[in-house]
């Protein structure tokens, strides 16, 4: 009989097959996504994205006992105003939503790392993620914006300012403002590599951050490019990002790999909202196996080579890897 390779050898069992995995999720791994609305008493379901809420500060504690009970390290925390005017100006405001609920967060959790995203869409009126001047989004007149609303999230509390406006020079300004304000020691997570993707539509029923007129794809990158994702995060890591955020994920784990490859500094995949709702939506109609489907999904994103892994899926992962997953 003609000798072969018997591959199977290591599959045999569970154990067998634990001693030899390659790539692993832990909980340390994982970045939990927050929706902090203004008013009073609101758990509000967001319609497209099946368990995931939009909280209210008063009932913030709650879902932060529930986070540290799993053994979550990291969220990552969105503002949903009253007002919004053109400006973006409850972004930067020193007692806005997301000031305030950094600081009720490190008061109940001091142990776990919050991480503010920087950006005005879910803040001005025109749903966009900068200044809009004769129809177009002000780059350089947007800075400034960005700067301050860092600024006042270190103030609140913030352990890492993740900017996600992709503006030009977004990291460079946000880091000059940080060092000069006390705060260099605060390091920034970049959404650098950032498409223009319709992956992102369930996250705008969350964030009420549609754009009013237009979009962004005149910012955001074109999804058929992948040399211009190395242009975008060499010039974030020059201007001093510390982490490297490619967003959409799961369309984009070729992306993914070439970060991995081309910076020496941790890689986060951002599973979007869109993501996770054809999971969820799969799933409620009985089609896959939701936890079989995710965490094949989370692993992928690691053997891609992320290091983290911002995820709506957070506490479900948490639950399966308490569980009996193989």
């Amino acid at each position: 009989m003609n000798q072969f390779d018997r591959h199977r050898r290591l599959r045999s069992s569970k154990s067998m097959r634990a001693l030899v995995r390659e790539n692993h999720v832990r909980k340390e791994d994982l970045i939990y996504p927050l929706f902090i609305i203004e008013g009073t008493n609101i758990k509000r379901e967001v319609s497209s994205m099946p368990g995931v809420f939009n909280y209210s500060l008063d009932r913030l504690e709650e879902e932060i006992k529930e986070i540290v009970d799993l053994g979550l390290q990291s969220v990552l925390l969105f503002g949903v105003p009253e007002h919004k005017d053109p400006e973006g100006s409850e972004a930067y405001h020193d007692h806005g939503i997301v000031q305030e609920a950094i600081r009720k967060v490190k008061e109940w959790a001091p142990q776990l790392t919050v991480i503010a995203d920087t950006c005005l869409c879910e803040y001005t009126s025109t749903g966009h993620c900068g200044l809009v001047k004769d129809g177009d989004v002000d780059n350089d007149a947007s800075l400034p914006l960005h700067v301050q609303t860092a600024i006042t999230q270190a103030q609140a509390g913030a352990d890492i300012i993740a900017p996600s406006s992709m503006m030009d020079g977004f990291v460079t300004a946000i880091r000059e403002g940080l060092d000069q304000n006390g705060f260099s020691h605060i390091p920034i997570m970049s959404y650098g590599v950032k498409y223009a993707s319709a992956y992102y539509g369930p996250f705008r029923d969350a964030a009420q951050s549609a754009p009013g007129e237009g979009d962004r794809k005149g910012y955001q990158m074109d999804p058929a490019n992948r040399r211009e994702a190395f242009r975008e995060s060499q010039s974030d890591v020059e201007q001093g990002a510390d982490f490297m955020i490619v967003k959409p994920a799961l369309a984009f784990m070729d992306i993914i790999r070439d970060m991995r490859d081309s910076l020496d500094m941790p890689i986060v995949a951002y599973n979007v909202s869109g993501e996770y709702a054809m999971i969820k939506a799969a799933s409620l109609n009985d089609w896959v196996d939701e936890e079989r489907i995710v965490m094949e999904t989370m692993v992928g994103f690691k053997r891609a080579g992320a290091d983290l892994i911002v995820t709506y899926f957070a506490k479900d992962v948490c639950r399966y890897l308490e569980g009996d997953y193989a």
